[in-house]
């Protein structure tokens, strides 16, 4: 079992999952046609040996609909790039209603920028869609990357789905200053979590990930503020639990008793929470 996630790159394949999962129910909130296939039979194979399985699959569902969501909102209101980092398996280029001349820039790891160019070969992006292979833990190298992509965007739009969870607070300082001192990277969504919850999913993912060398550990205890020193103001935080219960993903009497307590304010300490996070450059 230990050998089913050998690196980060695999995980995207349990994500995927999900998404086919969720659209190919009759009431879906996003359509990925392409999930099934990118997940290929490892991805299955992960999510039957995670302890949780699919039981807690309204995580992911709504994680990717409130990416969605603040994507969507920011190409309505200007943005002119989106940097995507650690983007695994990711196909909002080709799914999303995006603008033609929306410049898309997918960044990830070798492997992962091979196995996606070669899985949706011939497929066409609904804007102007780029993928970039590059090792982000390499600092020299992205930072090179973060320059040469603000001469081509002026109102820049940063995501990154499931990475900052990974780093150690070091290592997600080092990304959010890089990040923040390139003027033209005005906003950036990632999704996060408190430390009343990491254990709580390190348990649901048993020994996979930390067999694997990647285990979950991204929980500071000042929450979205954590940030703030890097250059980043926190606008908007918007929960995964509240929002898989908006959407009726949710099924769980216990965890729908819980969803209708009222969250904590930002830090939230040992409150178990995740959710995704809008932030703004404070540095330019």
């Amino acid at each position: 079992m230990n050998t089913l996630i050998r690196d980060i790159t695999d995980t995207a394949r349990w994500v995927a999952v999900y998404r086919a999962d969720e659209s190919e129910r009759p009431d879906a909130v996003f359509y990925d046609r392409y999930a099934r296939k990118l997940a290929g039979e490892k991805g299955e194979q992960i999510v039957k040996a995670m302890a949780a399985g699919r039981e807690n699959s309204w995580s992911f569902v709504a994680r990717t609909y409130l990416f969605d969501t603040f994507i969507m909102e920011h190409v309505k209101q200007g943005i002119d790039m989106v940097v995507n980092l650690a983007s695994g398996l990711d196909t909002r280029p080709f799914r999303l209603n995006l603008s033609a001349d929306l410049i898309w820039v997918d960044v990830d790891l070798p492997d992962m920028s091979d196995y996606m160019n070669t899985t949706l070969k011939g497929e066409k992006a609904h804007c102007v869609h780029e993928r970039i292979a590059l090792d982000l833990a390499e600092r020299e190298e992205r930072i090179k990357l973060f320059h040469q992509l603000a001469l081509r965007g002026k109102n820049i739009l940063v995501v990154s789905e499931g990475l900052i969870g990974y780093l150690d607070e070091s290592e997600a300082g080092a990304l959010a200053y890089d990040l923040s001192h390139i003027k033209n990277f005005r906003y950036w969504v990632n999704d996060m979590m408190s430390p009343g919850i990491l254990p709580l999913i390190q348990q649901e993912m048993g020994n996979l990930l930390i067999d694997a060398g990647t285990p979950l550990k991204f929980a500071p205890a000042d929450g979205e503020d954590f940030f703030r020193l890097f250059g980043w103001k926190p606008l908007e935080s918007r929960s995964k639990l509240k929002t898989a219960v908006a959407l009726h993903r949710v099924h769980s009497h216990e965890l729908l008793s819980f969803a209708a307590q009222t969250e904590p304010a930002n830090p939230r300490g040992q409150f178990p929470w995740s959710g995704v996070c809008l932030f703004e450059n404070g540095v330019r």
